[in-house]
């Protein structure tokens, strides 16, 4: 027999009992994610079990996991009680947040742009200045907002949350501006020679190429503007103007006997869809996105 032949035959032990050992971890971490999947998963499951009960379910003792047969009615009469008026709140927060991923996404791209595409002496330090910006806590600047929006008689209207995303964020600002510097001005050049201007090598040239970078900002802003609570909480008065995060935190107020726990947590459900479906329809571009914004 040939060396390398024994040799072969004096590896396998050890070869078998490093593919056991293998088998074993792999068992071991697929053991352990699925109870931190189970885990994080379990307030969910208690909120769909909940937002099937009854009212009478919702007061047994000891409580039950599961209905006995789920009561689909609670979905609907979110849309029935007037006291309520889930479907209005539920079209001002898509409003809101439709039009704040608009304002920033377009506003916050334009100025990214110019970030990348024109350098200065000062660019740096306007860069730097933009960047500040965001060790401001919102606070901050929060009273001179409200009056303005005030002395402007924009005040219990969704204006207020939604003027301030045309004009920028300083993170969504960085995050493109990232994004623009990797384009190599070659392409522009090439532009130029087929007679694009400076806003055509925006809309016509970056922003087409650019789909990573903007589904990462778009979602970012719709999950900030739709879970936003405290600055509706600032501008609006009136009901038929809250927003979903007010209109979740009135059903837990004095005027209903006893907190309706069942419709809450189906509201809770209808408000957290919209969010899973956007991160579910993007989520490869906003992969991408986060990638690609990190490299230069």
């Amino acid at each position: 027999m040939s060396p390398s032949a024994t040799a072969g035959l004096q590896a396998t032990p050890a070869s078998r009992a490093g593919r056991r050992e293998q088998a074993w971890s792999k068992a071991v971490s697929l053991i352990l994610l699925l109870l931190a999947t189970a885990a994080m998963l379990s307030p969910l499951a208690f909120m769909v079990s909940t937002s099937l009960k009854t009212s009478k379910e919702l007061l047994v003792y000891p409580p039950q996991l599961f209905p006995k047969a789920p009561a689909w009615g609670n979905y609907a009469e979110l849309f029935r009680n007037g006291e309520i008026k889930f479907g209005q709140q539920y079209a001002n927060s898509l409003i809101v947040a439709v039009s704040a991923v608009v304002g920033t996404v377009l506003s916050s791209a334009l100025v990214a742009f110019g970030f990348a595409r024109y350098r200065t002496k000062a660019s740096g330090l306007l860069f730097l200045l933009v960047l500040s910006t965001m060790m401001l806590p919102y606070p901050a600047i929060m009273i001179p907002q409200f009056l303005l929006f005030t002395k402007l008689g924009l005040h219990d209207s969704l204006l207020p949350l939604i003027l301030p995303n045309f004009f920028g964020s300083a993170y969504m600002i960085f995050l493109l501006k990232q994004f623009f510097s990797t384009m190599p001005s070659e392409l522009y050049e090439a532009g130029r020679i087929d007679g694009c201007g400076e806003f055509r090598l925006f809309w016509n040239l970056t922003l087409p190429l650019a789909g990573p970078a903007m589904a990462t900002v778009a979602i970012f802003t719709f999950i900030g503007s739709w879970n936003d609570l405290l600055t509706p909480v600032l501008y609006l008065d009136s009901q038929e103007n809250f927003t979903l995060p007010i209109g979740l935190a009135s059903m837990m107020s004095s005027k209903f006997r006893l907190a309706p726990w069942n419709l809450l947590m189906a509201a809770s459900m209808l408000t957290a869809v919209p969010i899973i479906l956007l991160f579910a329809v993007a989520q490869r571009r906003f992969v991408e996105g986060i990638v690609l914004t990190g490299i230069k």
